[in-house]
């Protein structure tokens, strides 16, 4: 077991080697940018209730970022020009990323319409159900009194 005074100096040590990492990231050559990159506008992105920022938004642009789709498993790549849309023209929330390639993307759209008409139509069968019920108690004479 330590006393207080030896975690107090164990934890400036920390903060000091974690300063001095910092510093030293701040100091060397920023990184040349890649060449196909599209320039963020901060104005146009939805508001986030989130302390930080995302990566694009420190850097100044979006590029290209691969992914694997989670559907077919294809690797993919989600380019700056269609990162600058889903964020800035669709207002989408800045910490999503790309998770399905565009072939998987319309077949999930059209599961979740077919799934959304066939909910539908069970709630209209059952609303006719009830409404026919409703008619059928209306229409038999009153027996108890």
């Amino acid at each position: 077991m330590k006393s207080g005074r030896q975690r107090r100096a164990e934890i400036k040590l920390r903060r000091t080697a974690r300063r001095a990492a910092v510093a030293a990231r701040a100091q060397r050559a920023p990184a040349k940018p890649p060449e196909r990159r599209v320039v963020v506008n901060p104005e146009n992105l939805r508001p986030t209730n989130s302390y930080g920022s995302p990566r694009f938004v420190e850097r100044g642009y979006y590029v290209d970022l691969p992914f694997t789709c989670k559907a077919c498993g294809v690797p993919q790549v989600w380019t700056a020009a269609q990162q600058k849309w889903w964020y800035e023209s669709a207002k989408a929330d800045v910490w999503t990323t790309a998770a399905r390639c565009r072939p998987c993307r319309i077949r999930e759209r059209n599961r979740k319409a077919a799934a959304h008409k066939v909910h539908l139509d069970g709630l209209a069968k059952k609303a006719g159900q009830r409404s026919m019920r409703a008619k059928g108690e209306a229409s038999r004479p009153e027996t108890r009194r």
